[in-house]
């Protein structure tokens, strides 16, 4: 017998699938730029698909990020740039014309730059150990101190030739024995010259300054302790000044090493005036400082001015 075949069922068109029951829709998610749908049943193209590990491209955010910064870094750099403007500004104005520094005034005057009067070559400077009679060898002339800025020059005092009579200087003292005495001890002790200047400034304060120039140091020490410029009140009354004692306010800041400076001001009660003087012993240059002023003579002044007119003498 033949060998049994399998009987097969006749070819029928297979049942349709029952439809699974729907499940909840997925949640929306990103599809990358790069990325292709393919139909049913095909395996995604090695090719084109992404790697489903990597993230998203960033390139967007970090886009969105970078303009960012920008705009912040250029509004930092335009705020510096007005911080630092501001800054020079401010640092380039005077005190007083920044609102909230603004001060008043102490009374100091604003002097032209100072510079030591020129030696011949080889001079010693007066308080030089070598030079042992204190000698000023610059010009005396030149050793006055300048009048502030504003203020107007008592042409007065220029003198001839910058060289100031004697009889001028006299004049400063109140009574006839005393110009009389003082005249006759200055001519006695080798006198040689006298280089004064004078000024008033705005506020009605009137200035004058006096050298008077000798041989040597040894005569203006013995002149000026003994005499002139004894401690307490002075050897000889000015006109503006009759009643003088020692200023013991002047401070020590305001004084010059090696220098010797002896300060006077007017007691109260004084008259409309009120006068400040002083002496300065510097080598062999004996100098009196004045200063009066109507109603209060401003101490600031006065100090700076004896100051600046030792410094010139040192």
């Amino acid at each position: 017998m033949p060998e049994a075949t399998a009987l097969q069922a006749p070819a029928s068109e297979p049942e349709p699938a029952s439809e699974p029951e729907a499940a909840p829709a997925p949640e929306p998610q990103h599809v990358p730029e790069a990325a292709t749908l393919q139909a049913p049943g095909q395996g995604p193209d090695p090719a084109a698909a992404p790697d489903p590990t990597l993230t998203p491209d960033p390139a967007p955010r970090n886009r969105r990020a970078l303009r960012a910064t920008l705009r912040w870094t250029a509004a930092v750099l335009t705020f510096a740039a007005f911080g630092a403007g501001s800054a020079y500004g401010i640092a380039g104005m005077e005190r007083t014309d920044v609102p909230g520094l603004a001060t008043v005034s102490d009374g100091r005057w604003v002097y032209p730059t100072l510079t030591k009067a020129p030696l011949p070559p080889g001079s010693p400077g007066p308080l030089d150990a070598e030079n042992k009679a204190g000698s000023h060898y610059a010009d005396l002339r030149a050793l006055v101190l300048p009048a502030p800025e504003g203020a107007t020059v008592d042409k007065a005092l220029s003198g001839t030739d910058g060289w100031l009579p004697t009889k001028d200087l006299l004049s400063e003292y109140a009574e006839k024995e005393d110009r009389d005495e003082l005249g006759t001890k200055l001519s006695e002790n080798g006198l040689r010259h006298i280089a004064a200047r004078g000024w008033t400034t705005p506020d009605g304060t009137h200035t004058r300054i006096y050298l008077l120039q000798f041989d040597t140091a040894a005569v203006v020490d013995d002149l000026f302790g003994r005499d002139i410029a004894p401690y307490g009140s002075p050897g000889h009354e000015l006109r503006d000044a009759p009643d003088s004692v020692s200023d013991e306010a002047f401070p020590d800041a305001a004084r010059i090493q090696d220098i010797t400076a002896s300060v006077y001001v007017e007691s109260k009660p004084y008259g409309k005036e009120q006068a400040r003087h002083a002496y300065i012993s510097a080598g062999d240059v004996l100098a009196l400082v004045v200063q009066s002023r109507e109603g209060t003579a401003n101490p600031v002044p006065f100090q700076q001015t004896v100051t600046l007119q030792s410094q010139l003498l040192a």
